[in-house]
């Protein structure tokens, strides 16, 4: 007779057996692009592979913007930020705009001549200083005026941006975190002019400041490139064999004065990351450019603009990203949509399934 203690012994070891073995089983049929299933009692509670994506070293930093709200931080919550930010590996920040129409992030003396409004605080020298305390890199973001989305028209960017340059340079040039420039036109495919005027302002930028990098952050024009629009999908999306011969004539163009390319994520869907991030890498490759990628953690899914993004949208991400050997992963954008600090709770939680994954403590 079986005493009743191994009687329940087996009974147990029995029941464990029968729970995991679909799940493993299941995992063995996945496809290559599909991590298999970890039995989540040996992995923090997921049951797919942990630290599998390129890990998000940089953001942008926007406190010039039109389409998400001011959290009316001061230094004291910048500075916790900060820390925020390092303590999960990030190295790089990046000012998405220095300026917008007429709000401005400085005391420029041009801008204030044409007519913008005195900031109240000089947000550049803010986050230089910071960044110089916690050792990161810092890029400058040139201003838009708003002209180019009203019109198409390119050239005041060349003609504003040419004065905003000189001046930032003699103001903040200084600073040892300040590494390099980024080009705040956003553009995408077939934007009339981009050629030119990406090249004017990447040559002098790095003639200004002796050779720093300068980057660029477009965007896919793939199904879900629909803003300023009441649809969801975009009926007109770029294929991948179009979106790889007018990048090619674009990179081919300015490759001599703009460093890195990050191609914003969020634009195309989850299946189509591997084709379009093949085909920048490849690109970037070509031209000896930079292969970074703009991994959004806002969701561009829903009708309401813009919440914190699912956690596992961003990870099939940045999983992408690492599979393509992507160089950088930056973000748009930490202090809003991944902060633990964040006005949006759901940053909250976000940040700590991050952590979870990427095995930071």
């Amino acid at each position: 007779m079986v005493s009743r203690r191994k009687f329940f012994k087996q009974l147990l070891l029995t029941g464990a057996a029968s729970l995991t073995a679909p799940i493993l089983s299941r995992g063995e049929i996945l496809s290559s692009h599909q991590p298999k299933v970890v039995p989540a009692f040996e992995n923090g509670g997921l049951i797919v592979p942990k630290n599998n994506g390129l890990r998000i070293t940089g953001t942008f930093l926007d406190e010039i913007s039109h389409d998400i709200p001011h959290q009316n931080w001061g230094e004291k919550e910048w500075d916790q930020d900060f820390q925020n930010m390092k303590s999960i590996g990030i190295d790089t920040v990046i000012v998405i705009r220095s300026g917008y129409r007429k709000f401005i992030t400085y005391p420029s003396p041009y801008l204030l001549k044409k007519g913008c409004y005195m900031p109240s605080v000089d947000l550049i020298d803010m986050y230089l200083r910071l960044a110089d305390k916690y050792g990161m890199k810092f890029y400058f973001g040139l201003y838009d005026s708003g002209h180019y989305w009203d019109t198409g028209d390119m050239s005041q960017e060349v003609e504003d941006n040419k004065y905003v340059i000189d001046e930032v340079w003699k103001m903040y040039g200084k600073h040892k975190s300040f590494k390099g420039w980024y080009i705040s036109t956003e553009i995408s495919r077939k934007t009339k002019g981009c050629i030119p005027t990406f090249h004017t302002i990447g040559k002098q930028c790095k003639e200004v400041s002796g050779g720093l990098p300068v980057f660029i952050s477009p965007w896919i024009d793939g199904k879900k490139a629909v803003m300023g629009t009441t649809k969801m999908t975009n009926d007109q999306a770029v294929s991948v064999e179009e979106h790889e011969r007018e990048w090619n004539e674009i990179f081919d163009g300015i490759h001599d004065v703009v460093d890195a390319c990050a191609f914003q994520d969020g634009h195309i869907d989850y299946d189509e990351l591997d084709a379009f991030f093949s085909v920048n890498k490849k690109l970037a490759d070509r031209y000896g450019m930079q292969c970074w990628t703009n991994a959004e953690t806002f969701d561009r899914d829903m009708p309401i603009h813009f919440l914190p993004i699912k956690f596992d949208k961003l990870r099939l991400k940045l999983e992408a990203a690492k599979r393509c050997n992507y160089d950088k992963a930056i973000t748009f954008e930490f202090s809003h949509f991944l902060s633990p600090q964040s006005s949006y709770v759901q940053a909250h939680h976000l940040f700590d399934r991050y952590k979870e994954y990427f095995n930071i403590r």
